[in-house]
Order: C-alpha cells, then sequence, then structure tokens
C-alpha cells in the first residue's frame, strides 16, 4: 500500500525522528551550544518506545513471541506504556510489574492501551530493593503464565541496538557527526550503551556522561533509597557491563526536581525527574568546556505523567523532603554551577 510522504502507514512509523532542539535561554550565560533530543515526542512519550518496538520485532522475528503471546515485563512506567502499545497492536498480552514509585498516571496508560499492572508494593527482603522484588515477581509470573516470554530489557542487545541505530544516528547525522559531550540519564543503561556504541563506531571525539541517580549501584555507586522513578537501578544490569562512560555524575532526588523544574520555566520543555537529573549535571560541567563546544543530552520524557509528583510541591515536601525555600535554593545552586569562576 503506498501513502503520501507526509502520511506513516502505522502508529509504530511514528517512533523516532524526533526532534533536536538548540537551547538558548536554559543556561543563557553559557558560551557553550546546547542541543536536546526531544524523545518525549515519541508516541509512547519516552525515548522507550525505541527499545519497546525494537525488543518485540525481535522477539517475534526468532520466534519466541506470536499473535496471542504473552510478554511480562518489569518496568518502572516509560517501557510499561511503550510496550502495551507495541503489543496492543499485535494482539499480545501485556503484563507489567510495576512498584510503589511508579505514577499513577502511568500505570493508568498501560491499562488504557490494554496492558495489565502487576504491583510489587514492598521492597526485597534481603536487599531492601524494589527492582530486585520486581525481577522476582517477573519470574514468579513467567512460571505461572504458559509460553509467557520475558524480553528483559536490561541484557537485551536490542535495547542498546535500538539507541545505535536510531538515538545516536540521528543526533551524530544532524550535527554532522560533530559533538563534544553527550549526556543521557540512566537506568537499564541501554540508551548510553546504544550511543557509546555508535561513538566508537564512528570514531567520534564525544564524551559520554552517564547521569545516575544517589543510591544507584550502576558503575559502582552506593545502593540506598531512590525516590523518584526512572533514573538509577538497585542491581547491577548486564547491558551496564557492556560500557564505560568518560563521566558518571550522580544526582539527588532534589537536584533533579529543581533541574527540571528549571528546564520547564525557561525552555518550555516539559519533562521528568530523569532530564531534570541531566540539567544539574549539565550545570556542572558547562564551566570545564571550552567556549564554542557543543553538548548534546536526551530529554528521556515528557512531564504530564509527574504533574502529582515532581512538578507537586506538597509531593515533593512530602515523599523527598524538601520544600518552596530548598528548591529555590538548589535551583540557585545549580544555576551558579553553571557560570564560569
Amino acid at each position: 500500500m503506498s501513502t503520501s510522504p507526509g502520511i506513516l502507514d502505522g502508529i509504530d512509523a511514528a517512533v523516532g525522528r524526533t526532534p533536536l532542539v538548540r537551547l538558548s535561554r536554559l543556561f543563557p550565560d553559557s558560551d557553550v551550544e546546547i542541543l536536546a533530543k526531544l524523545e518525549s515526542v515519541n508516541p509512547g512519550g519516552s525515548t522507550k518506545d525505541r527499545p519497546a518496538l525494537a525488543m518485540v520485532r525481535e522477539a517475534i522475528a526468532s520466534g519466541r513471541l506470536r499473535e496471542g503471546g504473552t510478554v511480562v515485563e518489569s518496568s518502572s512506567g516509560n517501557l510499561g506504556v511503550a510496550l502495551a502499545r507495541v503489543c496492543c497492536t499485535r494482539g499480545i498480552r501485556f503484563v507489567c510489574v510495576v512498584d510503589s514509585r511508579t505514577n499513577r498516571s502511568t500505570m493508568a496508560a498501560i491499562r488504557a492501551l490494554g496492558g495489565e499492572i502487576d504491583l510489587v508494593a514492598e521492597p526485597d527482603p534481603l536487599t531492601g530493593d524494589l527492582l530486585t522484588a520486581r525481577l522476582a515477581r517477573v519470574t514468579a509470573l513467567l512460571e505461572d503464565i504458559p509460553g509467557a516470554v520475558n524480553l528483559y530489557q536490561y541484557g537485551n542487545p536490542a535495547n542498546p541496538g535500538a539507541h545505535r541505530e536510531g538515538t545516536m544516528r540521528e543526533i551524530a547525522e544532524a550535527t554532522d557527526h560533530r559533538l563534544d559531550v553527550m549526556l543521557a540519564a540512566v537506568s537499564t543503561t541501554g540508551t548510553i550503551a546504544g550511543c557509546s556504541a555508535y561513538v566508537r563506531e564512528h570514531a567520534m571525539a564525544t564524551r559520554m556522561i552517564a547521569v545516575d541517580a544517589v543510591g544507584s549501584v550502576l558503575f559502582g555507586g552506593a545502593g540506598a533509597a531512590r525516590p523518584l522513578p526512572g533514573i538509577g537501578a538497585g542491581v547491577v544490569t548486564e547491558t551496564s557491563r557492556t560500557v564505560v562512560p568518560d563521566e558518571v555524575h550522580r544526582i539527588g532526588a532534589v537536584d533533579a526536581v529543581a533541574g527540571a523544574r528549571l528546564l520547564a520555566q525557561r525552555e518550555g520543555i516539559l519533562a521528568g525527574a530523569s532530564t531534570g537529573a541531566i540539567v544539574r549535571a549539565m550545570a556542572s560541567l558547562l564551566p570545564r568546556l571550552e567556549a564554542g563546544a557543543r553538548i548534546a543530552f536526551i530529554v528521556h520524557d515528557g512531564g504530564a505523567p509527574y504533574l502529582d509528583t515532581v512538578y507537586d510541591d506538597d509531593w515533593v515536601r512530602r515523599v523527598i523532603g524538601a520544600d518552596a525555600s530548598t528548591l529555590a535554593a538548589a535551583q540557585d545552586s545549580l544555576i551558579s554551577a553553571s557560570l564560569r569562576g
């Protein structure tokens, strides 16, 4: 079936080719070119649309998954929405194992797309980690549901592959392969692993910066409670062992919230906490860069699912322990960090 160049054939065709936008208001006193890759405009609202589509396609091509089959996957939210969309258009049952940090609106979106929610309310008793508890629940469900398939985003090569062939290729081609610094938040580490692979394969002189959460065990971090979903991990993922970032920045919850709010207020980009953490990491990085350097970062998802968390003062005060003055101080510190001495 032929289509007009302006008409896409199905929702899958809308995944990727997201805008790369130059930002001038976020850090107006900076002499560095800042580019934002708006993964939030993917059909499912996040960068997870890319690996979700790639992993399901690979599972179908290999024969592991067929129409009428079942996918069981652990997710903090965004991959769950993406997989619910991909599965519903293929007649595949989807069971998403989430934990108590997952936003209500995200769970509602998964259900609206035909997915089923399996909520893990308590952390793993031995490690105190919610991700570990989610993975244990996935194992139990695979035993209970005949023929169920786990795509295992934490070690599936199709996850970083989607970012190598999609996200980073698009950024590189848009910048003529001239990029000094690339920042991405990490959880499964699929994004930074795929982007790093592309940079390496094309001999780009780009420094890869991983933005992690305080309390994450990735890249040698010390495990602790992490109140914000979508950034960091309580287990060392298989994919994380395939990549060595040039730098790792660990950002606390208050600074991540402050960064997200600053991005919204100055650039009109409503994003989640993982992107807010990138903004904070970028602020501390800017003074070290030469004038005229070019830096790119991933806007991993949109902020609408976080309106009752990251952007809600009562929630931030109750869950993170930060009142208005604390947030204002964090934002002032962020802005100050971006200035050259």
